[in-house]
């Protein structure tokens, strides 16, 4: 004890106790249990706006307030002393604490505000007349509780706090020039071992004593979890009468936190902010995870960080990419603060998709919601790679056979569509026996596959194939005729996903999505900057690139009501972007899509099809701003959505 009262803590960094405990596991654990520490910088994005920088507001103002007369004084300390009570009465709670990162600075933030306090009190005069039991302190570790699932990881976080609180009495010592007797082992730190998703968060702390929820939720998405995981949200993820939501087993384990953060604060002031991966933001996830808290628990999106990369202290930093999400209950009517990196905008509202708009949930949807083309994937080979060939087995199979030629075609996935790698497949369609047993080469290659397929599991797709080895999977929507290329996959990098209009006879591959009976018209609308803004607010990511889809994208994206001159207006700018391209035939999508690289002409191309389509939705091209496009987007959804349903 001696020991421990001597040793000067203040060269000790807290955070510092996570990244040595994130060191002693190895990746694939970590990876398993979504566990990510977190910066001292990224940890100040979640606690600044849901409750620090109110305080120091609170704090600057009475600072401001000073009296200049012995008179007033004693009611403005009165103020002062009120505050700090303030400071002192709050409850912390951190359900998935790990290492006590969001405890520990949480405190510190608190404990060197109540410094400051305690610094204006003392007007910078020591203290005389108090006995060795004085301590001007109100704020400690015990306002701070936490539920971890790995023992060790409670036993740093309470260490973690002990030395906080060391360090902040050392700071509290010099304001007041005098010993404050402490002995950092004598606290106790108010940190659970269990299973957060299993337990009820009122046994950790009772909820008229919570003021704040915060925390770094594990990171697993619903592809990765294992059984016990997906138990756990299926737990979690229940209706009014305790029945798992339909969608409950394909959603990210961090929903189960915004879930239970939902349940507990309901009918309380509590405040939650939460770090998790951007998909609980995207795509079909965003309405099967947001919906039920919106309608049973009545929260609402105070403030959130858009995508940013997570970086932690470890030397051993995972790539993810994250937002922060802070919520409260209730229907209170007040400014909200929007982040996208450094700046911050203030809205009205602030939906799960991110966006300044009015909250509406876009739902998977099998038939597009307007008049216009379906769209489909493209072809899956299912054929163990024997019926595609790369540029040198083509080159091979034609020297061999060049009767082959007329049975070759183009074929592409996103990513070489994208990158313009050279790809082929055999395409025998129409082939008659004769002709496939004069062809030995390519007749080699389909009894190669039917073999493959044979051997494969009775239940699977492939073996379901083996009586026709020579085609691919079939795909119904499938004609041979003109198309619009989406690849599946983008870089967010590009302004615009690079799609195509494909009139070589190419053949699309399962990650490129095809819509046939298509004009340049439907091809402009598409590649435009409104279809593209959509895109962005409601698509899906994979990490932080784009990934298009059918239900989500497409189906629910309102079209405009253009006029015939409007369409041939479109039309018109649509063929420019072609014709753009073609002058650099040599360069690939991803050269030409490439923010610094991208020609001026096709960039001008661009521009005049995106003011085309705008004029088309009757949206100003001067002022609409891409939030605002959104927006209005999402009113024509929301009329298109309500007809649909009364059809």
């Amino acid at each position: 004890h001696q020991a421990s009262e001597q040793f000067d803590w203040s060269e000790i960094s807290p955070t510092i106790f996570g990244a040595v405990f994130e060191s002693t596991m190895n990746p694939a654990t970590r990876r398993a249990g979504g566990l990510h520490y977190t910066s001292l910088e990224n940890i100040h994005k979640i606690i600044d706006p849901l409750f620090l920088d109110d305080f120091k507001r609170e704090f600057a103002e009475l600072k401001a307030k000073k009296p200049k007369t012995k008179n007033a004084l004693a009611s403005w300390r009165q103020s002062l002393l009120a505050f700090q009570e303030k400071l002192a009465s709050l409850g912390f709670l951190d359900p998935a604490a790990g290492s006590g990162n969001f405890l520990t600075e949480s405190f510190l933030s608190l404990r060197r505000l109540e410094n400051e306090v305690i610094n204006e009190l003392q007007n910078g005069e020591m203290v005389f007349g108090f006995d060795g039991d004085f301590n001007p302190v109100k704020v400690n570790i015990h306002q701070f509780y936490g539920i971890e699932v790995n023992d060790f990881a409670v036993a740093v976080s309470k260490a973690a706090l002990w030395i906080a609180e060391s360090q902040a009495l050392q700071e509290t010592e010099n304001i007041v020039q005098m010993h404050i007797d402490f002995l950092p082992l004598k606290s106790y730190a108010n940190i659970v071992e269990g299973n957060a998703l299993r337990m009820d968060w009122g046994e950790v702390i009772p909820r008229e004593k919570c003021r704040y929820i915060i925390g770094n939720p594990p990171f697993v998405g619903f592809y990765l979890q294992s059984a016990e995981q997906k138990n756990d949200i299926l737990s979690v993820y229940v209706d009014e009468d305790g029945k798992a939501y339909s969608k409950a087993g394909k959603i990210d384990y961090a929903a189960g936190w915004y879930f239970k953060a939902a349940q507990f604060m309901l009918g309380t002031p509590i405040k939650t902010a939460l770090v998790s991966t951007n998909s609980v933001t995207q795509g079909e996830q965003v309405a099967d995870i947001w919906e039920p808290l919106y309608k049973r628990f009545h929260i609402q999106i105070i403030f959130a960080h858009r995508t940013f990369r997570w970086d932690s202290e470890s030397t051993d930093k995972a790539h993810v990419h994250c937002v922060i999400i802070g919520f409260e209950s209730g229907n209170e009517t007040h400014s909200k603060q929007l982040y996208s990196g450094s700046n911050v905008q203030i809205v009205d509202n602030i939906t799960p998709y991110l966006t300044a708009s009015d909250t509406t949930f876009i739902k998977a949807r099998s038939k597009v919601i307007s008049n216009v083309p379906e769209i489909a994937k493209g072809f899956q080979a299912t054929d163990n790679g024997y019926l595609i060939l790369d540029e040198e087995e083509r080159n091979d199979l034609l020297k061999r056979e060049p009767d082959a030629a007329r049975w070759i075609r183009p074929y592409s996935m996103g990513f070489e569509f994208i990158n313009r790698v050279p790809r082929y497949c055999l395409w025998l369609v129409g082939i008659t026996p004769k002709e496939l047993n004069q062809l030995p080469q390519i007749k080699q290659r389909v009894t190669d596959c039917r073999n493959w397929r044979n051997s494969a599991k009775p239940t699977g797709d492939a073996y379901k194939l083996r009586d026709m080895p020579h085609l691919f999977r079939p795909c119904k929507q499938y004609k041979d005729a003109p198309y619009i290329a989406i690849p599946q996959v983008s870089s967010e990098r590009r302004r615009y996903i690079p799609m195509g209009f494909i009139q070589n006879g190419m053949i699309p591959g399962n990650n490129l999505f095809t819509v046939f009976d298509a004009t340049l018209y439907h091809f402009g609308v598409l590649t435009s900057n409104v279809h593209m803004a959509w895109m962005r607010a409601v698509a899906g990511r994979l990490k932080s690139d784009y990934r298009y889809s059918k239900d989500i994208v497409y189906n629910n994206f309102p079209w405009p009501d253009a006029s015939d001159a409007q369409k041939s207006q479109i039309e018109q700018t649509a063929r420019g972007i072609l014709e753009a391209r073609a002058k650099f035939s040599e360069s690939s999508l991803a050269d030409l899509y490439d923010d610094i690289s991208m020609p001026p002409e096709l960039r001008k191309a661009h521009q005049a099809n995106d003011k085309a389509v705008m004029l088309a939705y009757g949206f100003d091209v001067g002022s609409m701003t891409e939030a605002g496009c959104v927006a209005e987007l999402m009113k024509m959804y929301r009329t298109l959505a309500e007809q649909t349903a009364k059809a």
